[in-house]
């Protein structure tokens, strides 16, 4: 059967795809990624319960104590939400102190790495293929002692396949009759392309037809996607991915968009909430530090949002540079950027959000400015657009219904940053003084004390900052911070530029400040 004709009959079919994400283990293998424990816990907890993955593999055994508090805390989490058997911990053939570590944190489920290519086998455990099943089966049988199941990884099968299919065949004749519930197969390497991945696939299926195969990717080719998806279209029941393709090397298969590929172009079901995948990526871009591409397909800033003038045009009458990956799928709006490439069309859409009406002339004009500044390199916002609107059509800018009257910030060895703050809100002048984990936090933590105390009201939540500096900049150019809030859903997305990062991030919250308080006002 040719490949379109597979993939015919794998849309009749219309299969169940099981997926397990691999942050907290294989993900946690990115140079410079570590979680913390409570971090694990926040990770897991999303995956489980918002998500909606079906199983997640937390750990490796032995790795630190922190990661068995790790384990400990998540897997005392899932028993709470009935799914203690969807936790799932890397164990190694070691004779059985993998098994104990593991029965230790109260995991129910160990994944087993053995080896699935001759050369690891023989080159890393100077054993036979004899020898290391008889290694498998006493772990085995000590799991099923502690009342655990077993999952069991072939590393490197991949290789294993090009270059000695006798010795993954001889694995699994050995060990199909044994109590694994699952064998997850790893391109370790990344060196699979889609039609190899079918061909090694369609082999193991017709040799092991009840068995349960997983398939683990690496993106060293930038493939790991669609080996991904040709695992699946070969008979592979099960797929491992980590949020935001985290993981060694090149990453591994980002859950995004292992997800939209199995259910836009192979109409295969999953259990997986899409309306909650970018809120998982941005917690695990959060406390990775891996920040997202912002061309990154389904969760990067930039992929809903429309550049050509020409593409809002064409929103706008029909619909028709739209396509099945609407935003609104994954808890996201569509946008349209302001710039050079703009156009009016770009422009009608922002101003339409905002509820301004501009009569042709005036629009036009709008664009002019806004295709000046675009050829400066400005960034341009759809928070800049009143005050843009204001200096072309020369009306006064909106007055600033909260200002900064003064502030100090201090930061000293062996203490806490400070700062004190004295701003104006609605004609009012408000001070207050905290202390925080750096010199804006702590600015920040003032300014909520005062909303909080004197107002009672609260502003919205920081879900993203960035700061950059222009190519070729020296230590005097200056920085632009730009600065995303959550206020109840909707995000705000305000800059600041100045030669100092903390006074260019307070100018960025004064705007964001300003925006909130004219929405309160209006709301009132």
């Amino acid at each position: 059967m040719g490949t379109s004709e597979q993939i015919n009959a794998y849309n009749r079919i219309q299969p169940f795809v099981e997926i397990m994400d691999c942050t907290l283990r294989d993900g946690e293998q990115t140079s410079g990624v570590s979680f913390l424990p409570h971090e694990k816990l926040m990770i897991a907890r999303m995956l489980l319960k918002d998500i909606n993955v079906d199983r997640i593999e937390v750990a490796s055994a032995k790795v630190s104590d922190g990661d068995k508090d790790a384990v400990k805390m998540i897997c005392r989490y899932a028993r709470q939400i009935g799914k203690q058997d969807a936790v799932e911990v890397l164990g190694f053939v070691d004779g059985g102190d993998s098994v104990e570590w593991i029965a230790d944190t109260g995991c129910k489920v160990i994944n087993l790495l053995a080896k699935g290519s001759e050369k690891h086998c023989s080159g890393q455990l100077e054993k036979t293929v004899e020898e290391h099943v008889a290694d498998i089966k006493y772990c085995i049988g000590l799991a099923e002692k502690y009342g655990m199941s077993v999952n069991l990884y072939l590393e490197d099968w991949s290789n294993g396949m090009k270059e000695s299919p006798e010795h993954v065949y001889a694995m699994l004749d050995a060990l199909t009759h044994t109590s694994i519930k699952r064998f997850m197969l790893p391109d370790t390497l990344g060196v699979l392309n889609p039609l190899q991945v079918i061909e090694y696939m369609r082999k193991m299926q017709k040799r092991y037809p009840n068995t349960h195969f997983d398939f683990h990717a690496h993106n060293d080719y930038d493939l790991a996607v669609s080996n991904s998806l040709a695992a699946v279209l070969s008979g592979c029941k099960g797929l491992h991915v980590t949020v935001n393709g985290l993981g060694e090397r090149c990453g591994n298969a980002p859950l995004s968009s292992v997800q939209v590929i199995l259910k836009d172009q192979f109409h295969a079901k999953t259990n997986i909430h899409e309306d909650r995948l970018n809120d998982i990526s941005r917690l695990v871009e959060g406390y990775s530090g891996i920040a997202i591409a912002p061309n990154q397909p389904v969760i990067g800033e930039n992929v809903f949002t429309q550049v050509a003038g020409v593409h809002a045009d064409g929103d706008h009458k029909a619909g028709l540079y739209c396509n099945l990956l609407k935003p609104e799928r994954f808890g996201r709006k569509r946008e349209y950027a302001l710039g050079k490439n703009s156009g009016r069309a770009n422009i009608a859409k922002n101003l339409e959000e905002l509820g301004l009406e501009l009569t042709p002339e005036q629009t036009k004009k709008v664009t002019q400015r806004i295709t000046e500044l675009g050829d400066k390199k400005e960034l341009v916002t759809q928070d800049d657009l009143p005050y843009i609107v204001s200096d072309v059509l020369k009306h006064d800018a909106p007055e600033d219904k909260v200002k900064l009257v003064s502030y100090v910030v201090s930061t000293a060895y062996g203490l806490k940053p400070g700062a004190n703050v004295k701003v104006e809100i609605n004609g009012k002048q408000y001070e207050a003084s905290a202390t925080g984990d750096g010199q804006y936090d702590a600015f920040v933590k003032s300014l909520r004390y005062i909303y909080k105390k004197y107002l009672d009201r609260t502003f919205p939540i920081l879900a993203n900052y960035a700061v950059t500096i222009p190519p070729g900049g020296r230590t005097d150019a200056l920085v632009q911070t730009v600065i995303t809030w959550n206020n109840n859903g909707k995000m705000i997305r305000t800059r600041g530029l100045d030669a100092d990062q903390t006074e260019a991030a307070i100018k960025a919250t004064f705007k964001m400040l300003n925006i909130f308080e004219l929405e309160q006002n209006n709301n009132d």
